[in-house]
């Protein structure tokens, strides 16, 4: 196999998108696929089951390894400042195969994200429509499972293709309903905030650590996962102004912004309501409720809807950049390179993310596949801090005005040891259903891509 890479110099310049976006608005675009279910969703099964009130020290150490790996892209995103993100970092440094599977973990994650944000987002409707005696009918209310009368998640399927249709508009027009998501969701946290801190019991936080140290790393192996999202910030260099500048910013900016309100968060619910009855599906609603808030509760449902929609715009937005890089590149059909005269967008990978998604959370449980999404995050994560080293060692230091991880090779050797951690704590299964995509992954490359590439000789 020769080994094909992108010069270091030709990755500048060849985007026919517009560039709009400044840093407030990567800042909001990866706020808008950070902040959702790991607050709405997480919190409440990770302290009941994992952590007790300790989620706070989870959250601080996951969002410590996840600011690692953000300075790593933060760093490439300066010095290689175009669309596709993480897949074309690696392309540069570790040639195309090993970029071609770190574009293959991608689209798994994101696919799956999607889809389970999707379905989430489906229930919420579906708890909210039932609050107004509607009810939708079995056959159309989940994915399939014929045992319990359910075949399609209607709900699910047309919020994503509402979505898909908003991310074949221009960059800009794309995130501006996601933006408003933004600010109606921390709205609605800061309001939980504000009315819960005087519910609050210290008591509520003892035992502190009922599952020992050992339950705080379990925790932190959970909400890991929570912070992910931010790499749709590099995914979208092409549309960025000023990218070497402006997109570490976006990405330090989303992550700090995130953590801060996650910790926030964590420790006024585990001080409402005892850890021990958070294992539910809403529990920031469900802690308002539990201190007789419930318009309060009511107000944030409504809101938690509103919030999954913004995560999924911005999910669906960085997958489908991703893919209209790849297939520019020719390792995906060429069709997918196709942008909109009308909205300067890539309509055809739009739509092709769309559908993936669509069909995974109209018909596919996501749960049994979670974990999956979290073993192909975190070897894209360990490619990307290995990258970073042999960048230092190919290309040498950063030149003044770009950004610098600090510390290296310490921090990246730290970031490495963090997530291959985690994914060993993860169960058999999983690791064979990540053998099972590989060699999928083998054979995509092999009967497409390795004929179809620029970079053939």
């Amino acid at each position: 196999m020769d080994l094909r890479k992108k010069k270091f110099a030709t990755t500048h310049g060849v985007s026919k998108l517009k560039r709009t976006l400044k840093t407030s608005d990567l800042i909001l675009l990866g706020l808008s696929a950070i902040v959702g279910t790991g607050i709405f969703v997480v919190t409440g099964t990770a302290a009941s089951e994992e952590a007790g009130p300790a989620l706070i020290l989870s959250f601080i150490i996951a969002a410590i390894a996840v600011i690692m790996n953000g300075f790593s892209y933060a760093e490439f995103s300066s010095r290689i400042p175009v669309s596709g993100g993480s897949y074309n970092y690696v392309y540069v440094i570790f040639g195309e195969f090993i970029a071609w599977f770190v574009s293959w973990f991608t689209i798994c994650e994101y696919v799956l994200a999607g889809a389970s944000v999707a379905a989430g987002w489906s229930a919420y409707m579906q708890g909210f429509l039932t609050g107004l005696n509607i009810h939708m009918p079995t056959a159309l209310s989940a994915s399939y499972n014929a045992s319990k009368g359910s075949y399609v998640d209607i709900i699910a399927v047309v919020v994503t293709l509402f979505v898909t249709w908003l991310t074949t508009f221009e960059a800009k027009k794309a995130l501006r309903l996601s933006k408003i998501m933004v600010f109606v969701k921390f709205a609605i946290i800061i309001l939980f905030v504000v009315v819960g801190v005087f519910y609050i019991k210290p008591g509520n936080w003892q035992p502190f650590m009922p599952f020992g140290t050992s339950g705080v790393m379990s925790g932190a192996a959970l909400v890991f996962f929570a912070f992910l999202g931010f790499e749709s910030i590099a995914m979208a260099s092409d549309e960025v102004i000023d990218p070497q500048k402006t997109i570490p910013k976006g990405i330090i900016g989303a992550i700090s912004i995130s953590a801060i309100f996650y910790i926030i968060v964590t420790l006024v619910l585990t001080g409402i309501v005892p850890y021990t009855q958070l294992n539910v599906s809403d529990p920031v609603a469900f802690a308002m409720r539990f201190v007789n808030q419930g318009i309060v509760g009511n107000v944030i449902s409504v809101g938690a809807i509103m919030t999954l929609l913004s995560v999924l715009i911005a999910l669906a937005y960085g997958l489908s950049r991703m893919i209209y890089s790849e297939a520019r590149d020719g390792l995906l059909p060429k069709y997918l390179t196709k942008i909109s005269k009308e909205t300067n967008a890539p309509r055809a990978a739009s739509w092709t993310v769309g559908i993936l998604i669509s069909i995974a959370s109209g018909l596919i449980s996501i749960e049994s596949l979670a974990k999956l999404t979290n073993i192909v995050t975190l070897a894209v994560l360990v490619i990307l801090a290995l990258a970073l080293i042999s960048l230092r060692k190919q290309f040498g230091e950063p030149k003044k005005g770009q950004f610098r991880v600090p510390f290296v090779p310490l921090l990246p050797i730290l970031s490495i040891v963090i997530s291959c951690y985690l994914m060993i704590k993860l169960p058999i299964n999983i690791w064979i259903a990540f053998l099972v995509w590989i060699i999928l992954g083998v054979i995509a490359y092999y009967g497409y891509g390795y004929s179809h590439s620029k970079q053939k000789k």
